[in-house]
């Protein structure tokens, strides 16, 4: 009983993690560039009773052996970059990445990170930024007098400035990594790399499997609300039934103690 109680234990806290990743992807379900979480769970380790394939007293070998399983734990979280939807702003300077590649972008403390998010703006200096302050890598500056402003599929940043022709003023570079899933989110929609992600490799967009750049949008959630509110509920009676398990294996305790 005390072994059911203990599992039963660890099931609450499993259970209790995939509510908290839900309830943090229902949250960001209108967060551009957003990416839902997922957990992986595991099995603890088995306490042996007995070894498949132990001599036996007659000298013939058992097929199986006994062994007590010792509850779950949460072996991986991470998030799923699956690109999200589409969402049409028609500002020149929102940029989405259909396909694959991040952005790169120079964090205020001086830290280059990688984002999907495109909701790019002009700073004081004319810069192109995230509301955040950082700024995109390569650096891109606008000109004061630009009329308007143009970014192809392949990256080139254009101006029209009065008088004159349309002028190339910047070329954006997409990187990307070999495991995407070994990013380590930084909140914000930023990413960085870890051992685990490999470096990134840039390209242009376009290029060798990069995505291109569509200018005017920007990647919603990838957070399915349906799939969500599902998941949710599943993981509910998941808990419901291990509370259960621990009131049964609470009474069968008190039924031993209580025994005269």
């Amino acid at each position: 009983m005390l072994r059911a109680l203990s599992t039963s234990a660890t099931g609450l806290e499993a259970q209790q993690a995939n509510i908290e990743r839900i309830s943090n992807d229902i949250a960001n379900v209108n967060t551009d560039g957003y990416k839902k979480s997922r957990n992986e769970f595991q099995d603890l380790m088995y306490q042996t009773v007995k070894e498949p394939g132990a001599q036996l007293g007659n000298g013939t070998i058992s097929p199986v052996g006994v062994q007590a399983g010792l509850g779950v734990k949460v072996g991986a979280s991470y998030k799923d970059h699956e690109q999200g939807p589409a969402k049409m702003t028609y500002n020149p300077l929102d940029l989405m990445i259909e396909g694959q590649g991040y952005f790169s972008v120079q964090m205020p403390n001086g830290q280059v990170g990688y984002t999907r998010v495109g909701a790019f703006k002009k700073d004081q200096e004319g810069r192109v930024a995230l509301s955040t302050g950082a700024l995109l890598v390569p650096q891109v500056t606008i000109p004061n007098n630009a009329m308007a402003i143009n970014v192809n599929s392949t990256g080139e940043i254009k101006v029209t400035l009065p008088g004159q022709a349309e002028a190339v003023v910047g070329q954006i570079q997409l990187v990307n990594f070999i495991n995407s899933d070994g990013l380590m989110a930084q909140g914000n929609g930023v990413f960085y790399p870890s051992q685990a992600s490999g470096d990134p490799v840039q390209g242009t967009p376009g290029d060798n499997g990069m995505g291109q750049i569509q200018a005017g949008a920007l990647e919603g959630s990838n957070v399915n609300i349906a799939n969500s509110m599902v998941e949710m509920i599943t993981t509910q009676r998941a808990y419901e039934m291990n509370t259960k398990l621990m009131g049964v294996a609470d009474k069968m305790l008190e039924s031993t103690v209580n025994i005269k």
